[in-house]
C-alpha cells in the first residue's frame, strides 16, 4: 500500500499527541516476546461477564528466539469481587495464567452467559500438528481448563469464537486447504464439534471475525478476502444458534472517499458484535484505492448497523502528509486500524482502534509508533465524539487494542470502558524480523465514561462532520498553531489552523484544542 492524503485532509495527531498521558487506570496484566498479534482484524480479547467479571487472553512467549517453543494463549481474570486480576507477578511477563498444554496461539476468549465461565479458542499444535482447540474454565477466573479437540475434523485452526445466549459455541476456523470452514458445539454436548461445515467465497486468504448475540439466537460470520482490490468484505448469518445460515452476502464499505477514488477495507478491518438490544454492529477501517493502488492512509474508521438510515456512518478520519511522516508504518498496516466495539449498561457505544503517531519514532527500527484512540456515540452510532487518545506519547507502541463488549458498572455516567492492548517496547514487530525481540507488558485499561469525548477540546463533531471553526484575528500569546498537515506554525498567516492554548495546563496536554480561521 502507498500513502495518499487529499489536499483537504486534516492532520490532528501531531497537534494533540504531546503531552498526552494515560487516561484513567492501566493495570499490567502479563506480558509476551510474541509482538504481531494476529494477522487480521482483532478478535475478542477482553470480555465482561456480567456478576463475575473480566477474562483477557493475549498470545504469550517469553523467548527471545523465532521459534517459540513457550508460545501459549495466556489468560487473566479480574474478579469483580476482590477487585484484583488473578495471576499478578512482580516481573510482568510472567502474569496470567497458561491455557493449553502445548504450543498455541491466534485465539480469542469469549463467556458463557448461563454460568459465566471463559472459554477460549486457539491454534493448538500437538503431536498431531496443527489443529483448533478449545479450552472451558470450570468456574469463573479459576484457570482450572477442560478441553475440545478438533483433531480428526477438517478444523486446521486460526479460530476465532463467539458463544451464543443459550450457551453454544460458534466456531470460525481454516481448514487443511486453507478455506473457512464454520462448526458448533451444542449445549450439553461437550466436547463434541459438530461436523464442520465450508464456508465461501473462499481460499484467498481471508481474515475473518464472528460475534454471537447474548439475548438471542443470532450469529454472524464476517471475513474479507485479502486477494481482491479493492478489498470487500463477506457476512453470513444465522438467527437459531448456527442452525440454519443465510446465503453469504457481500458486505460492501461505505462511499468514504466520493469521486473517482475507491474505497477498501483494510485486512485488519472488521470487527461485528451484538448489542444488548440484539442489534448487530460491525466497525471498519478503510482506505482509498486509486489508478489500481491502495494507499495506507487517509485511513477512516466508519461504524455500521442495519437500523440506522442511512447504516454506515463516519467515527474519524486519520491522515498525514507524505513529507510529515517521520518514519514507515512497519508490516502489514494502515495509519489507524484494527476497531473494536463495545456497549455501555445506558446504550451508548464505544469503539477503540490504534493509530500511528507521525512525528514519534523509534530510532532503532525507523518505524512509527502508535497510540489508542477511543470515541463513543450516544445515539446507536449515528453520530461519534470526536476520536480521543487515550495513551501517553511515549517510548511505546501501543497495539492491537480490543474494548470489552460490556462497560463495567459504576453508577451514573461512571461506568469504565476497559482496553486490553500490547505495549511494544521496540516498534517493529520481532515476529515479522522488523527489530529485536523485547519483553512487552500488556495491560487493561480502565477508563470512566464521563472521560470519553470529554477533553477539554473547543470542538463539536457531527455525524462524517469536521470540527466547527472559529473565526479570530489574533491569537492568544500563550497559544501554540498547528496548520491542516499538523506542522507547527510559528507565526500564522491567515488560513485555517488547529491551536491548542494553554499549554502545559494542569501539568499534562495542551489545554484545549480548536479549529480557528485567521484573519487579518
Amino acid at each position: 500500500m502507498k500513502l495518499c492524503v487529499p489536499v483537504s485532509a486534516i492532520c490532528l495527531l501531531a497537534a494533540v499527541g504531546f503531552g498526552q498521558s494515560y487516561i484513567g487506570r492501566v493495570d499490567t496484566i502479563g506480558g509476551t516476546t510474541y509482538d504481531w498479534q494476529t494477522s487480521g482484524p482483532v478478535a475478542r480479547w477482553l470480555v465482561n461477564a456480567p456478576g463475575c467479571g473480566l477474562h483477557a487472553v493475549w498470545m504469550f512467549s517469553a523467548e527471545a528466539n523465532t521459534v517459540f517453543n513457550d508460545r501459549n494463549l495466556r489468560y487473566n481474570y479480574y474478579d469483580f469481587a476482590t477487585r484484583q486480576w488473578g495471576w499478578i507477578d512482580p516481573e510482568h511477563i510472567s502474569s496470567g495464567h497458561n491455557v493449553f498444554t502445548h504450543r498455541a496461539g491466534y485465539g480469542n476468549v469469549d463467556y458463557d452467559p448461563r454460568t459465566g465461565v471463559a472459554v477460549i479458542g486457539g491454534h493448538y499444535t500437538g503431536a498431531g500438528g496443527g489443529t483448533t482447540k478449545l479450552a472451558r474454565d470450570v468456574a469463573p477466573g479459576s484457570g482450572m481448563f477442560e478441553y475440545a479437540d478438533g483433531s480428526g475434523q477438517d478444523m486446521r485452526g486460526w479460530p476465532r469464537l463467539a458463544v451464543s445466549e443459550d450457551g453454544t459455541i460458534h466456531v470460525l476456523c481454516m481448514s487443511a486447504a486453507y478455506m473457512m470452514s464454520y462448526s458448533r458445539i451444542l449445549p450439553q454436548r461437550w466436547p463434541d464439534f459438530e461436523p464442520p461445515m465450508p464456508i465461501g467465497p473462499s481460499p484467498g486468504f481471508p481474515t475473518y471475525n464472528v460475534a454471537a448475540a447474548k439475548v438471542s439466537g443470532r450469529v454472524c460470520l464476517i471475513w474479507a478476502m485479502a486477494v481482491h482490490q479493492p478489498m470487500y468484505g463477506y457476512l453470513q448469518t444465522s438467527s437459531d444458534h448456527g442452525a440454519s445460515w443465510t446465503d453469504t452476502i457481500r458486505f460492501l464499505p461505505p462511499e468514504a472517499y466520493g469521486g473517482d477514488t475507491l474505497t477498501s477495507f483494510t485486512a485488519s478491518a472488521l470487527f461485528p458484535s451484538y448489542d444488548s438490544q440484539d442489534r448487530l454492529h460491525v466497525v471498519a477501517s478503510v482506505v482509498p484505492m486509486l489508478y489500481d493502488t491502495l494507499y495506507v492512509a487517509p485511513t477512516q474508521i466508519w461504524h455500521w448497523c442495519a437500523d440506522n438510515t442511512p447504516p454506515w456512518s463516519r467515527i474519524h478520519v486519520a491522515s498525514c502528509r507524505p513529507q510529515n511522516l517521520h518514519g514507515r508504518l512497519g508490516y502489514s498496516a494502515v495509519y489507524a486500524d484494527r476497531p473494536s466495539i463495545g456497549e455501555g449498561s445506558d446504550g451508548r457505544l464505544y469503539v477503540a482502534w490504534e493509530q500511528f503517531d507521525s512525528s514519534n519514532v523509534e530510532p532503532l527500527t525507523e518505524r512509527l509508533r502508535a497510540g489508542v484512540w477511543v470515541s463513543g456515540s450516544a445515539d446507536n452510532g449515528v453520530s461519534w465524539t470526536p476520536g480521543m487518545l487515550v495513551t501517553e506519547r511515549n517510548t511505546y507502541s501501543h497495539r492491537f487494542p480490543c474494548v470489552a463488549d460490556r462497560t463495567v458498572s459504576g453508577g451514573p455516567s461512571q461506568d469504565t470502558v476497559c482496553v486490553l492492548y500490547m505495549m511494544d517496547s521496540v516498534a517493529g514487530f520481532f515476529v515479522q524480523n522488523e527489530g529485536p525481540a523485547t519483553r512487552n507488558p500488556v495491560v487493561c485499561q480502565f477508563i470512566t465514561t464521563s472521560k470519553v469525548g470529554s477533553q477539554d477540546r473547543d470542538q463539536t463533531q457531527a455525524p462524517g462532520g469536521k470540527p466547527q471553526a472559529t473565526i479570530v484575528r489574533a491569537l492568544p500569546s500563550d497559544a501554540v498553531a498547528f496548520d491542516v498537515t499538523g506542522r507547527r506554525v510559528l507565526s500564522p498567516k491567515p488560513g485555517v489552523y488547529f491551536v491548542a492554548e494553554g499549554v502545559g495546563a494542569r501539568g499534562q496536554g495542551l489545554g484545549r484544542i480548536r479549529k480557528v480561521i485567521v484573519q487579518r
